[in-house]
């Protein structure tokens, strides 16, 4: 019987060598299926690219002396069909060409992510929600347009609020499903608004791991989850101790265990008594050089805001790196999602620029601008 399967000219043999290629291809086809809808929108994404995260394409647009000059330039150069005759009415027009990037990205993906888009523009929102209710704690009377929101839920609550007192502002965030941790904080007799900015932050990282992704996109989204707390643990920490809060009160503020920052350097870097010592906490991470360059200039101007740009370049390259560790799956949206909001926050930022007549260095010191390769 072996003799005669092994034998060529037997029609036995040849049903073996069919059976065993119908297997060896099926294992195959099974291994591969999982990728397969990568494909095409990992390809768009990096066909779109990001440009206005380049040096040359930025300092083209911040050269522009008037903001119809910088609408033409930027709608000829990328089509991004920006309208509006003023800085506030491009920078939402600008708003809602992100909200059209995301949507299209969820029509060209699994529907299997588009949960995650969902969580990831509630973070937008999140800091409209979140300046809202800090404007009723502080007695304010500016109110934020609620059409500046991106998803309709965020437009009703942001409504809401404008009629809504600073005692039934718990009520409202509960009925929302917002943790109650958030909802204590905000019921404080005297609330701390920093603490309220980390319970936001929370707040979304709870969301993005709840957030289901297909399996085999699990660990990169669990890595971007990472790089992202350490990004908002240096802003908030930076900003605290330019805020001289107490090492106990920084202490309060951890949001998780980072790809870099671990809880021992957290403590660490909570305990530091200024910005400098917070620095230096960093070294052996990816952002202790670039933040070690800005320090010499903080020191003489005294202002934490030229650490961002810092830190949102730092991020960028982590992004960049995590979209080359799952190339065949999450990691081409996920860098071209971040970098597009970037992109938006740099074009709304030139905008502004050229309106407030602010000198083009000014404006490119604002800018974030992806490392050159």
């Amino acid at each position: 019987m072996l003799e005669e399967i092994l034998t060529p000219r037997s029609a036995i043999f040849w049903l073996f060598i069919l059976i065993l290629l119908t297997v060896v291809f099926t294992l195959i086809v099974r291994y591969f299926r999982p990728y397969v809808k990568f494909i095409y929108p990992n390809a768009k994404f990096e066909a779109i690219g990001n440009p206005f995260l380049l040096e040359k394409e930025l300092h083209i647009l911040v050269e522009n002396a008037s903001l119809d000059a910088f609408k033409d330039r930027l709608n000829v150069l990328r089509d991004y069909q920006v309208t509006g005759d003023t800085a506030s009415s491009i920078q939402t027009s600008l708003d809602e060409n992100f909200l059209k990037t995301i949507h299209m990205m969820q029509n060209d993906s699994s529907k299997k992510l588009h949960a995650f888009y969902e969580v990831y523009l509630q973070r937008t929102d999140f800091y409209l929600v979140k300046n809202e209710i800090k404007n009723i704690l502080l007695g304010g009377t500016k109110e934020i347009n609620p059409e500046n929101a991106l998803l309709p839920r965020t437009k009703k609550m942001l409504e809401q609020l404008q009629h809504t007192s600073k005692e039934m502002i718990p009520s409202l965030l509960a009925n929302a499903g917002f943790d109650n941790e958030l909802i204590n904080a905000i019921n404080q007799e005297k609330p701390d608004l920093l603490q309220i900015d980390i319970l936001f932050d929370r707040q979304f990282l709870h969301q993005l791991a709840d957030v289901k992704v297909p399996s085999k996109c699990e660990q990169g989204k669990q890595d971007f989850m990472k790089n992202l707390i350490d990004m908002l643990t240096i802003k908030q920490l930076l900003r605290a101790k330019h805020l001289s809060i107490s090492p106990d009160i920084c202490k309060t503020m951890f949001l998780g265990e980072g790809k870099q920052i671990s809880r021992w350097r957290f403590d660490e870097m909570a305990e530091a008594s200024d910005i400098p010592q917070v620095i230096t906490a960093l070294e052996g991470t990816t952002y202790f050089s670039a933040l070690s360059a800005v320090a010499e200039r903080f020191v003489k101007e005294q202002s934490v805001q030229l650490f961002e740009p810092v830190i949102h370049r730092a991020f960028l390259q982590r992004i960049k790196e995590l979209s080359l560790q799952n190339y065949l799956t999450i990691g081409p949206m996920l860098r071209f999602l971040v970098s597009k909001e970037f992109e938006i926050k740099n074009l709304k930022a030139i905008a502004k620029g050229i309106t407030e007549q602010l000198s083009s260095e000014m404006i490119k010191n604002t800018l974030v601008m992806e490392a050159a390769a």
